[in-house]
This record gives C-alpha cells, sequence and structure tokens, in this order.
C-alpha cells in the first residue's frame, strides 16, 4: 500500500499528529542518541581502558559485546515491556536504569566489573529502544509523516556518530571515565521531557519467561564461543560445548515461540513479506557498520599510532554526510518507496568498506576518512526507511515487538561482527591483513543484502 496519495488534494486526509507529537520525537531522538553513543564513545577508548585495567584485546571485545550482547538478548522483552506497561512508562524505565549502569561503568575499579556494568547498561539501552520508536508510532499515526519523524529519530544516531568518536577521543584525554559520566546529563533531561507527553496505551499480555531465558543462554553462549574461539580455537572443549548449548538454546528457542500461547517473538510476523526483507538487511548494516567502527578504531591507534582524539577526528565527515542522508530518506522514501534508499544505501556501504580495504595498506588517515564517507552516508539513507518497512508491516498492537525483533537481528549482526572481527585483528603483526579480511566480509553481506532487497515494493505513485 502507499504511503501517499495519487494527487495533491488528498494529503489533507492525513492522520493527524499525537499531542506533543514534536517533544516525542525529540525525546525518542535523544534515546536513540545514548544508545548509539556509547558505541561510539567507547571504541575510541578502548585502549586506555586496557592501559588502566587490563583484560587484553578479549577484554576489549567484551566490553563492547557485553553492551550488545544483553541490548540484543533482551530487546524481546523489552517490547512486550513496551506494549504491556506503555511506551512512555518503558523508556522512562530505560533511562533510568541506563543512567545508573553509566555511573557504575564510570565507577568500575576493573576490567571485571566494567563489562558487567557494560551488561547491565545494555539492558537498559534494550528497554529504551522499542519504546522510542513505539513513541514516535503513536506521535505520527500517519505513515508518510511517520518517515519524516523517523528520518529525525534517525539523526539521533547520527549525531552520536558525529560527536562519539571525537568527544570519547577528547574526554579520554583527561580520564576515559568521562565517556560513561556524559550519559546522566542526557538521562535526566529525557526524564524532564517525559513529563510533558501523554501517557501511551496499554496492552496486557504474559510475559514469555521461557523464551527469554532460552533467548539470554543461545545469544550469551554464541558470542561467547565466538569470541573465545577466535582466540583459543574453536576446537577446544569450552568452545565446542558453547556453540552446542547456543544452538541448542536457540532451536528450543524458535520450538517455544511456535508453542506458547504469548510468544515474545510471535513466528506469525514473519508472514509479512517487507518483514522478512528487512531483517537480513539489520543484521548486515550492523556487521558493517559496529564491524567497521571497532576495527578502525583500533587500526588507527594501535596501526598508526593515532591518539584517541585524533582517532576520533577521521570519523568526522562520515558523520556529517550521515545527518544529511538521514534528513533526507524520509522525503526519498516518501517520494520513490523503501527500495530506492535501502538499496542505494547499502551499496554505497559496500563501496566505502570495499575501497578502505583497497587502501588499508597505504597507512593514511586521511584516505580512510574519505572512504567513511559513504559507510556513514549508506548507512544512514537505508536504515530510516528499512525501519519504516517493518512499522507498516505489523499490527499498530505488536509496533514495540515488532521493532524488538528488527533490532534483535541488528543487534546480533553488530555482537557476532565485533567477536569474529576482534579475533582477525587480535594479532599485532596481523592488523592490517585482519582489518582488510573483516571489512571484505562486511562488504559482501551488504551487497547480498542490496540484492535482496531489490525484491522491496517499489513505489508505483511517486509524488510530482
Amino acid at each position: 500500500m502507499s504511503v501517499v496519495t495519487e494527487n495533491r488534494p488528498a494529503r489533507a486526509a492525513y492522520l493527524p499528529n499525537g499531542p506533543h507529537a514534536r517533544v516525542a520525537v525529540a525525546i525518542a531522538s535523544l534515546g536513540f542518541f545514548l544508545i548509539t553513543l556509547d558505541i561510539s564513545i567507547v571504541n575510541v577508548a578502548l585502549a586506555q581502558i586496557r592501559a588502566e585495567l587490563g583484560g587484553g584485546t578479549v577484554g576489549q571485545q567484551w566490553i563492547i559485546d557485553g553492551y550488545t550482547l544483553l541490548f540484543a538478548a533482551l530487546l524481546l522483552f523489552a517490547g512486550n515491556l513496551s506494549d504491556r506497561i506503555g511506551a512512555k512508562r518503558a523508556l522512562a524505565l530505560g533511562v533510568v536504569v541506563f543512567g545508573l549502569t553509566s555511573a557504575a561503568c564510570a565507577l568500575a575499579p576493573s576490567a571485571a566489573l566494567l563489562i558487567a556494568a557494560r551488561c547491565a547498561q545494555g539492558a537498559g539501552a534494550a528497554i529504551m529502544l522499542p519504546a522510542s520508536m513505539s513513541l514516535v508510532r503513536e506521535a505520527f499515526p500517519d505513515p508518510a509523516r511517520r518517515a519524516r519523524a523517523l528520518g529525525v529519530w534517525a539523526v539521533g544516531g547520527a549525531v552520536a556518530g558525529l560527536v562519539g568518536q571525537p568527544l570519547g577521543g577528547f574526554l579520554t584525554t583527561f580520564d576515559w571515565r568521562w565517556v560513561f559520566t556524559i550519559n546522566l546529563p542526557v538521562c535526566a533531561g529525557m526524564l524532564v521531557l517525559l513529563t510533558i507527553v501523554a501517557r501511551s496505551p496499554i496492552r496486557p499480555a504474559p510475559f514469555d519467561w521461557a523464551g527469554q531465558i532460552l533467548a539470554v543462554i543461545g545469544m550469551s553462549t554464541l558470542i561467547y564461543g565466538l569470541i573465545e574461539g577466535g582466540h583459543a580455537g574453536f576446537g577446544t572443549v569450552p568452545v565446542i560445548v558453547a556453540l552446542t548449548v547456543a544452538v541448542a538454546g536457540l532451536v528450543g528457542f524458535v520450538i517455544v515461540q511456535a508453542r506458547v500461547r504469548h510468544p515474545m517473538m510471535p513466528l506469525e510476523l514473519f508472514r509479512a513479506r517487507g518483514f522478512r526483507l528487512a531483517l537480513p538487511v539489520g543484521f548486515a548494516f550492523m556487521v558493517g557498520n559496529y564491524g567497521n567502527v571497532f576495527v578502525v578504531s583500533l587500526f588507527l591507534q594501535q596501526q598508526l599510532g593515532l591518539s584517541p582524539l585524533h582517532a576520533g577526528l577521521v570519523f568526522l565527515p562520515s558523520a556529517f554526510f550521515a545527518i544529511t542522508a538521514n534528513l533526507a530518506s524520509g522525503p526519498v522514501t516518501n517520494r520513490f518507496g523503501a527500495r530506492l534508499p535501502v538499496v542505494a544505501g547499502l551499496t554505497s556501504m559496500a563501496v566505502g568498506l570495499a575501497a578502505q580495504v583497497i587502501t588499508a595498506p597505504l597507512g593514511s588517515p586521511i584516505l580512510v576518512a574519505l572512504c567513511l564517507i559513504p559507510v556513514g552516508a549508506g548507512g544512514a539513507l537505508a536504515m530510516p526507511s528499512v525501519t519504516g518497512v517493518v512499522l507498516e508491516g505489523v499490527p499498530g498492537r505488536q509496533a514495540g515487538t515488532a521493532s524488538a525483533v528488527f533490532n534483535t537481528f541488528r543487534q546480533v549482526g553488530g555482537a557476532v561482527a565485533i567477536a569474529v572481527f576482534g579475533a582477525m585483528i587480535a594479532d599485532p603483526d596481523q592488523v592490517v591483513g585482519g582489518l582488510r579480511l573483516s571489512l571484505g566480509i562486511a562488504t559482501t553481506l551488504l551487497l547480498l543484502a542490496a540484492l535482496s532487497s531489490l525484491r522491496i515494493q517499489p513505489r508505483t505513485d511517486p509524488l510530482a
């Protein structure tokens, strides 16, 4: 079904915005800002954290993946929670948890406690994300206006990409702990703004505890097996046991979802064609995005000898283009449909990553910065459009759950990328080769996702 009508007079048929719609999208964008910031801002601080707290490359991977793991594992639970208690209340709960755990990260005296706090922080982020997307849907019932609002919402992530790397580098020159403390005033501001937003509708439903437990077991053992396998070898007993448990847990999760009365991931969602197409796009995007930021940040510091601040500044041009692409995504989607921005965006990311594969041996930060531009801009163009496809393809009562499933696939992609790519660059003598192999894999996945996205239904009535 087309998002827009065939002629201009019919625009009056647009559904009205909800009360305080602009405030709602501002809060949602701030939430996405925080969630994204705590990936990008931490990456450039990893070298300093390792120097002070130890932990080696495995510790660096877990500082990122601990956050991502709990984020991914609890998103389905969080989507159900958002529907059950209302998006506004769920978002407030997520912000409180995120703020408290950010303080715990800043105060961590050891790598183990920092990783534990990062896991808890990921849980807060999981609660925030589907609630923020549901808040946007409630504020903008009309699909066309919602597409524009989602573009603004996504700007939060783009701004986090803009300030995250250089801000993280700047704060790390004083003390890496400031990269977590900086979250606290943003959390406080969000809680104040939430008092203005109207109460969200509540749709009570029992929690799927069996499914949630199996999801956490399956995902945590999968990521553990991938990280440890990359360093200790995939033939070692602990890794074999972990991956076996992961397969059993994930298979059990699917079986439970098919049989329980109130599943956390209703399998009926997969009947929607657009929803099925969006999942591999989200997975591939995060492999390219998270994997790229992780390996390039370490490459710039460990191989090229850049300071955290200078490494962060390399990402700055890409983030400027990403903001522009975020804002353009909604209008482009409304005019041409989702297929064009998704395919173009994923292809742009693949081109940028392929360029890095070719130019990495030259060791030029300027070339890295130029290659990052199509990566950032392409992802920013594609993701809001894909998000719109997900939300339009499901009933309103399942908006939070659908958003959670989609973002679970995204976060699993990011976690797997960091687990696998981290092992590829662990050897100091093979950093360049590991980076090229990592980004080559990401490029291939993005091109496959772009080809798959050609099946997204095109718009047949673009606005003149």
